[in-house]
């Protein structure tokens, strides 16, 4: 007889079968179809044995019994005890029965407490595949691991995997406001619905952590940087509290962003001094409120002092009076704050990239323990390419944290395909020559560098309430690239690509091969069609869609796109040598000298550092002007390249993702034209020069373009 259980199963996979796949993210799990594969695994998964009886180990357990169900149609008994052959065993090392426990103890000294273990190990002359780490959220990444062993194909013989992550905090940035709006999220609304918690728990919310916990995502900070004091109010932190319940057993921690001013705004204060006793004490007094209901809190997430958000600055004080006063507040709890540099001043309108080192380089060493800087990829703001920050490799003494954009604010938002761990690879392989050569950026934020305990890797989320979760199917691929490189900075952005391709869409080679090319050529193809050689922030204002290189009448120099570009009768380019701002000297000696020379500086960093002549000879053999135009031409043709590869993938693909990704191919090669017609037009004023063969040319004016308004833009 068919138990209730088993057709209550069958029942939940066969409906989630059908949902639509975009929803199901890289967790499709779908059937097996090579038949010698498939039989392999059937031979091998022949039932489970879960050791634990957490919610934590509830889930694990849940999660093989229904990927090895969808994914070989065989649903696998669930066994209180080791019989026969061929089992899972999956369990914490402290509920492992002895002889196992003892027969792989030395395996334990290759993690660390979140690292998990998969291996082959015989047990009374059985074969048997054991999931297993040190606490039990380590084992659910195990299984999670394990399963995309089995969907992407690979051998399950002879297993031998000791896996750690290299960074504490792995954690999303949600940008998101208490009215459900996202500051630039291009993927709908937020998937926070304050005013039903906490009492409906929608299915979204497990689907997101069960999405984190899959790729080893281990913290999400839930509301905006640009903070509302009222989300410290007891009203809404039973509304956190009831998140945190949900996610805690995924081993996510959530977060808050802290509103500086909020002692004044929400307790009654006159001042927000962090000297003040009575300011410091009510922050303690918060964060004692705070882990009464959450005791897992993580900490706050902070940004002061930068685009009008107070800071410590308001009353004299600086970065580490700020910092300090709220870690002290958080400590006996085992909390962190996590201060963000991403500051500028409209009073220094010297060098908008040279302000956040200034700022915090003279307090190398001087934040308590458990502070962690949070540092842009870069010293201006999210562009398709900037130069590592140059802070990387200025603060030996002080934790350093990443923080990468997930959501493409610089970069087409989600109607462009933009596979962004390539740009993440770019930045963590960067050689910082903090302690010479091969002191890469990856190094830095991994501790292995300055032995610093408390490390970290932040991505400021592209999720919203859209079905597909991120507004483009392709744009999952940076949620998932992101929590991969975050659990270790050192893997190869090409090889997440094909596990992403493999785990969401098929495991056919003549798809695989031909897309995976098409996503690792994506980011540079932006790069040329929108700031080629070093261009950057020439996006049009506020909303940043589309290009705006001629807008100068903003209040503020450094918001103008032409205090970026510069370009006038002799050249472009940002002269950040010594003979410009000196930018160059925040870097080492040895990457000083590269980036100062212009002979030496690298051509995709050239306008960057340089104000470079348009008759200026490229490698290549062509002036600056003709190589900038070039440039742009490429960048809309690897587009149509990127739409040719996609057209012939349709037999792979179900048909609602293909024709969804052909239309945001198709808007993405019409938005490429208009960025290589508008900014060449633009410049060609001051270059005086005629666009040089095999450039196409434009068929709309330069006063058409300008003419462009977008007053409902999303992401405002």
């Amino acid at each position: 007889m068919i138990s209730l259980r088993l057709i209550l199963l069958v029942f939940i996979i066969s409906s989630s079968a059908i949902a639509q796949k975009d929803y199901k993210l890289w967790l499709q799990f779908d059937r097996i179809t090579d038949t010698r594969l498939a039989s392999e695994y059937r031979s091998r998964l022949q039932g489970i044995v879960s050791f634990g009886n957490s919610e934590t180990s509830k889930i694990a357990t849940k999660e093989l019994e229904t990927g090895i169900f969808n994914m070989l149609e065989n649903k696998p008994d669930v066994l209180s005890e080791i019989k026969g052959e061929n089992k899972i065993i999956i369990g914490s090392r402290a509920v492992l029965n002895s002889e196992i426990q003892k027969s792989i103890s030395s395996d334990f000294d290759k993690i660390n407490e979140e690292g998990f273990i998969i291996k082959t190990i015989l047990f009374k002359n059985k074969k048997h595949i054991l999931i297993t780490g040190k606490k039990e959220v380590g084992v659910l990444y195990g299984v999670y691991n394990f399963l995309r062993l089995l969907q992407t194909n690979k051998s399950i013989q002879d297993l031998n995997i000791a896996d750690s992550p290299k960074t504490n905090i792995r954690i999303l940035n949600h940008w998101d406001n208490l009215d459900r709006t996202v500051e630039r999220g291009y993927a709908g609304f937020s998937l926070w619905n304050w005013q039903k918690l906490p009492d409906f728990i929608d299915q979204r919310y497990i689907d997101y952590a069960r999405a984190n916990a899959s790729v080893g995502i281990n913290g999400t900070v839930l509301t905006n940087v640009n903070a509302n004091a009222l989300i410290l109010t007891p009203q809404y932190l039973e509304k956190v509290e009831a998140l945190a319940n949900v996610f805690r057993p995924y081993g996510i921690k959530v977060y808050l962003t802290a509103r500086f001013s909020a002692p004044i705004e929400i307790g009654g204060l006159k001042t927000a001094d962090p000297k003040d006793a009575d300011v410091s004490n009510w922050w303690k007094n918060k964060a004692a409120e705070i882990y009464k209901r959450i005791p897992d809190f993580g900490g706050f997430l902070v940004k002061a002092n930068s685009e009008g958000q107070p800071g410590p600055q308001n009353y004299g004080r600086d970065h580490v009076d700020g910092a300090n006063m709220l870690a002290d507040a958080v400590v006996p709890f085992g909390g962190v704050i996590m201060w963000r540099a991403f500051v500028y001043s409209e009073h220094d309108a010297n060098d908008r990239a040279k302000q956040a080192y200034a700022e915090f380089q003279p307090y190398d060493g001087k934040f308590r323990d458990n502070v962690i800087v949070q540092v842009k990829n870069g010293a201006i703001d999210f562009q398709p390419r900037e130069p590592f920050h140059p802070l990387f490799g200025a603060m030996p003494r002080t934790p350093l944290m990443m923080e990468f954009q997930i959501t493409q604010e610089y970069l087409g938002f989600s109607t462009h395909l933009v596979y962004l761990p390539k740009l993440y690879q770019e930045i963590l392989e960067s050689d910082t020559y903090q302690k010479g050569k091969g002191t890469t950026v990856a190094k830095v934020i991994d501790g292995s560098l300055t032995k610093t305990k408390l490390t970290g890797i932040a991505g400021v989320s592209n999720i919203g309430n859209d079905l597909n979760w991120t507004g483009h199917p392709f744009a999952q691929a940076n949620w998932y690239g992101f929590g991969r490189l975050a659990w270790n900075p050192n893997l190869d952005s090409e090889t997440i690509a094909d596990e992403w391709l493999r785990c969401t869409f098929s495991n056919q080679e003549n798809f695989i091969k031909p897309v995976k090319e098409m996503m690792i050529q994506s980011r540079e193809a932006v790069v040329n069609y929108m700031t080629p050689y070093g261009l950057h922030h020439i996006m049009d204002t506020g909303h940043h869609y589309g290009p705006g290189p001629w807008v100068s009448n903003l209040s503020r120099p450094e918001w103008n796109p032409v205090y970026y570009h510069k370009a006038d009768k002799n050249g472009i380019g940002f002269d950040r040598s010594k003979k410009g701002t000196n930018a160059t000297a925040q870097y080492a000696p040895e990457i000083e000298k590269i980036f100062d020379n212009l002979e030496t500086c690298p051509e995709k960093d050239l306008l960057w550092f340089h104000h470079v002549s348009w008759d200026y000879k490229l490698k290549n053999g062509q002036t600056l002007w003709n190589g900038m135009a070039l440039k742009y031409q490429e960048g809309v043709n690897q587009v149509k390249d990127m739409q040719n590869i996609w057209n012939k993938t349709e037999k792979y693909v179900d048909a609602d993702r293909f024709r969804e990704v052909q239309m945001l191919l198709e808007i993405q090669y019409k938005e490429a034209k208009w960025w290589r017609d508008a900014c060449l037009l633009y410049f060609q004023q001051f270059s005086g020069k005629e666009l040089p063969k095999g450039v196409e040319k434009p068929i709309e004016t330069l006063e058409y373009f300008q003419s462009l308004k977008f007053p409902f833009a999303p992401g405002n």
